[in-house]
């Protein structure tokens, strides 16, 4: 994807803990614009989410999973603007909801997932309880109808993760935080190595990487799990690669040490980071 959500190269490290400046340029504060988005956002996530609950009460109807899947969005692109209106004033403009800065690839991927979510449904109504869940654990378990909700915990549990994850990061970075990659330190600000960047130097990839394979695997769709799997993976590694070299030639010394004492939480990309320079 050439755009997804994640926290930038800041003072605070909302990803990766750099300093950097703020581009002069960008979207001005709207409150009739951002009221507006609020609103309809809210409308998005209590419809989506009584829809949720009467569906789940029929069974084998599983689009409540296609409703719950609009309701996290509407959740996460609220919170986005939220938490910086919250941590950081300045940058709480109409993109901080990020609805359309993300790049086509990125509604491209959500349409995706729930057309493969609602189409099973109507096609292979019986499938989720045959083939989504984990029958080993199903004794342990209590059931809904015939499905019983291994893999729903699971996506739950990442999808939660994920989320918690990503707000930290924003509340940890406060005035630093800044969607867009920065390439210049911002003087003044130095690296922060407390909070949950302590354990994790890019918590807010981390957090949205969870968080997207969490949706997929609550919503049953093993597609989309493989491709949302592969391309957050690629662009992430692509990005943390980008952001540590700018990093290391923020801080030096002080950023190796510290990249070595904290993990990236994505697999095999901590390995793959190995291949930064260092200088």
């Amino acid at each position: 994807m050439p755009h997804l959500p994640s926290g930038q190269i800041n003072g605070r490290g909302a990803d990766g803990s750099a300093s950097s400046t703020i581009s002069a340029s960008g979207p001005k504060k709207s409150p009739p614009a951002i009221s507006i988005r609020a609103f309809l956002l809210g409308l998005v996530l209590g419809t989506s989410l009584t829809l949720t609950l009467f569906t789940f009460q029929q069974t084998f109807n599983q689009l409540w999973r296609a409703h719950f899947f609009l309701a996290t969005l509407s959740a996460f692109h609220f919170l986005e603007f939220y938490i910086t209106a919250l941590y950081n004033p300045p940058a709480a403009t109409t993109s901080a909801f990020l609805l359309t800065s993300n790049g086509y690839a990125y509604n491209v991927a959500h349409t995706l997932a729930l057309l493969e979510c609602i189409s099973r449904n109507y096609i292979a109504p019986h499938y989720f309880p045959e083939r989504i869940y984990l029958h080993s654990f199903d004794a342990l378990l209590p059931a809904h109808g015939a499905a019983r909700p291994t893999w729903l915990t699971l996506g739950f549990a990442l999808l939660l993760i994920g989320q918690g994850t990503r707000t930290l990061a924003m509340v940890h970075a406060g005035t630093n935080f800044n969607h867009l990659v920065q390439f210049r330190r911002k003087e003044g600000h130095v690296l922060v190595t407390d909070g949950i960047y302590r354990w994790l130097r890019h918590p807010a990839y981390f957090g949205f990487f969870w968080w997207g394979l969490g949706t997929q695997i609550i919503m049953g769709n093993e597609g989309c799990l493989i491709g949302y799997s592969v391309v957050l993976w690629r662009f992430f590694k692509y990005r943390i690669e980008k952001e540590e070299n700018l990093l290391i030639g923020f801080f030096g010394e002080d950023y190796v040490q510290y990249r070595e004492q904290t993990a990236i939480g994505i697999p095999l990309i901590s390995w793959s980071t190995q291949m930064v320079r260092k200088y």
